[in-house]
């Protein structure tokens, strides 16, 4: 599309004054590889979006690179899904609710760190990794729920180990969410989202009442963590292996509209950087895409996940892939 005509169209949608709706549909009318609709996070508006987005992504480069493997013998499918690759794994298959708090590069690092341990012990270890323990506890990863850096998350699983914990409220593991659901419009019953968001305080003790281990008894550790390759090849290869990796990607003002379909960035200015899984890939309408998990929810996207373009390293999502081993 010409740049001029482009900018035509969506000065008027960049005003305080847009409507959600008409910005959605306009979305729908530049593309037709995804879907745009309204939904709870485009309801908290895009400053509110901003402090979601806590992924920093400029350490990620600094991880040492997984040496490629020889790839021709590898037979990588068309497409795949970790949750049918692992279905004893129910980690896998969920999706978490960070909140309003920047939270994204702890709990996409703790969930992967909890599909790779289920993966790696054979299903005999199906927990939930703590993201609280991380996010609180981990005073070198950043600020907490004003954002940290995904890489230091894992190397932090690499030095210390984190307890499990499971979602706010579920009495699952040592340490769950401490972080309650939220919503800007309350009379869906749930505490009012609020600006700023205080990141909850470090225990090295089991918050958790009724969890029977010891908080130094249940801590996981892992190996050190890598980089995978921008190839495609080479992430599908650690995904079909190992399992569930963590990407980091530049989010834009568009995806917060994200319904259904493969996301590829239409319009609008960077917002900042957000941490994810990627569980598996395939094709739709003969797009390419990576399948990932978001942490907005299961009532976002298409449950909670989303698909993105894959092979064009989309808004650099090729280029922030991370993942370790646990040290069984």
């Amino acid at each position: 599309m010409n740049s001029l005509l482009l900018i035509t169209l969506v000065a008027p949608l960049l005003s305080l004054k847009a409507n959600s709706h008409d910005i959605a549909e306009r979305i729908n009318s530049m593309q037709s590889t995804w879907k745009a609709q309204p939904n709870h996070v485009t309801e908290r508006g895009i400053e509110n979006l901003k402090k979601m987005l806590g992924a920093r992504l400029e350490k990620i480069q600094f991880l040492p690179v997984k040496p490629e493997r020889r790839l021709i013998n590898l037979n990588i499918p068309d497409s795949f899904d970790a949750r049918s690759k692992w279905p004893g794994c129910t980690t896998i298959s969920s999706v978490k609710d960070q909140s309003d708090c920047g939270s994204c590069w702890a709990v996409a690092a703790a969930s992967s760190m909890s599909d790779r341990l289920c993966i790696a012990s054979g299903g005999k270890i199906n927990v939930n990794i703590s993201s609280e323990q991380v996010l609180s506890c981990c005073s070198y990863c950043g600020d907490g729920c004003n954002g940290g850096y995904p890489d230091e998350a894992w190397k932090y699983a690499s030095r210390a180990g984190i307890v499990s914990g499971g979602d706010y409220g579920s009495d699952e593991g040592c340490q769950p969410y401490a972080i309650s659901p939220c919503s800007s419009n309350p009379t869906k019953g749930l505490p009012r989202c609020v600006d700023d968001v205080d990141t909850p305080m470090c225990y090295r003790e089991c918050t958790n009442i009724f969890y029977r281990r010891s908080f130094y008894n249940d801590l996981h550790k892992f190996q050190s963590p890598y980089r995978i390759s921008s190839s495609v090849a080479s992430i599908q290869a650690e995904i079909m292996e190992n399992g569930p990796v963590e990407a980091a990607f530049t989010v834009y003002a568009d995806f917060n509209y994200y319904n259904r379909g493969v996301y590829q960035y239409t319009f609008g200015r960077a917002v900042g950087g957000h941490a994810i899984r990627i569980i598996g890939w395939g094709t739709e309408n003969n797009v390419d895409y990576w399948l990932c998990a978001n942490s907005w929810t299961p009532s976002w996207g298409e449950g909670g996940f989303f698909k993105i373009a894959r092979g064009t390293n989309e808004c650099g999502i090729e280029d922030s892939v991370i993942a370790g081993l646990p040290d069984l």
